[in-house]
């Protein structure tokens, strides 16, 4: 059975920077506050000519390059976003045309901030039953359009951007598994509403609506238990994975899981501070900045971690 490996990494970051002082003067906060908290201190914010495929679009281009195929080889395209050009069609449909590729499934994946780890558990399954030799996973996120900038607890964690992978055939170890839960039963938590008409909050626009403290104590508890599984599936040690890189929601999470995989902070993948909390986005895009900057080499084994809305959480143990 084939193996689909990680052949080339992506990013996109749109140029507007808003920064923790930037909210002082929009809401009751302070940057101490926010960097407290969250540990971010700024975050990317989209342009209006700017959408979600156009961000994947740049991504998807570079980790192309990377990987020295071209986009007309690609048979298989999946976007993780909870923020889409439209209903539909798909995101993944519109860059399929960007990218001038041709008949090919393209679908997205809506599994919050889970979106990259569920795109790329499904490609993998593709890749490994046949059904694809050479994909790309994308996560594309446009949060700021679906935040409501007065909400404290939501405005000032989330930003914009694209992260993306190409994944293809192989021979040699790659993916080694990846683990996927979801439970609908704290759907309350964390949320947006359907934007159709008729089926809005109270006539409001559909904005995001999080219980911060709630969601918390959930993703430890989760994250946690999905480092022992994910090890114990591959029968390997804490002390076998090089690099950890958990979706950056909120710096107490990753370090409560740093510390469930008894890792040093510098063996973890950080953006969190730089670029906020970019959803399905996070993790290719903090992926893409280790690949490039010559942290993460080929070789090495990389345990991957989110939790999103839902909730929905995943992890994926890789090679690359």
């Amino acid at each position: 059975m084939a193996n689909a490996k990680i052949t080339g990494t992506g990013s996109y970051l749109p140029k507007e920077i808003r920064t923790n002082k930037g909210f002082e003067s929009m809401i009751d906060t302070t940057d101490e506050w926010i960097y407290a908290r969250t540990g971010i201190k700024q975050r990317h914010v989209i342009a209006d000519s700017e959408t979600c495929s156009s961000m994947a679009e740049i991504a998807a281009t570079q980790a192309l390059e990377a990987a020295g195929i071209s986009a007309s080889e690609i048979d298989l395209i999946i976007i993780g976003t909870s923020s889409p050009d439209r209903v539909f069609p798909s995101t993944a449909c519109i860059l399929q045309d960007k990218l001038g590729v041709g008949d090919c499934a393209a679908f997205d994946v809506q599994a919050a901030c889970s979106g990259f780890i569920y795109g790329l558990g499904i490609a993998n399954q593709f890749i490994r039953a046949g059904g694809a030799k050479k994909a790309l996973v994308i996560g594309s996120e446009a949060n700021s359009r679906i935040l409501d900038m007065s909400d404290r607890s939501t405005c000032v964690i989330f930003g914009d951007g694209a992260g993306a992978v190409v994944l293809e055939s192989s021979e040699e170890e790659g993916v080694l598994s990846t683990h996927l839960h979801s439970d609908g039963s704290h759907q309350d938590v964390l949320y947006i509403n359907n934007p159709i008409a008729g089926q809005k909050q109270d006539g409001e626009q559909a904005y995001m609506t999080m219980l911060g403290n709630d969601v918390y104590k959930v993703a430890v508890k989760t994250l946690g238990r999905i480092v022992d599984e994910t090890l114990d599936a591959n029968g390997m040690q804490k002390s076998d994975v090089d690099w950890l890189i958990p979706h950056q929601a909120n710096i107490r999470i990753i370090a409560s899981v740093a510390k469930k995989l008894n890792m040093p902070m510098e063996k973890v993948i950080l953006t969190i501070e730089e670029q906020g909390n970019t959803s399905a986005a996070s993790i290719p895009l903090a992926l893409d900045k280790a690949v490039r900057d010559g942290r993460i080499k080929q070789g090495q084994t990389v345990l991957m971690e989110a939790f999103g809305g839902g909730f929905v959480w995943g992890s994926a143990l890789v090679k690359m």
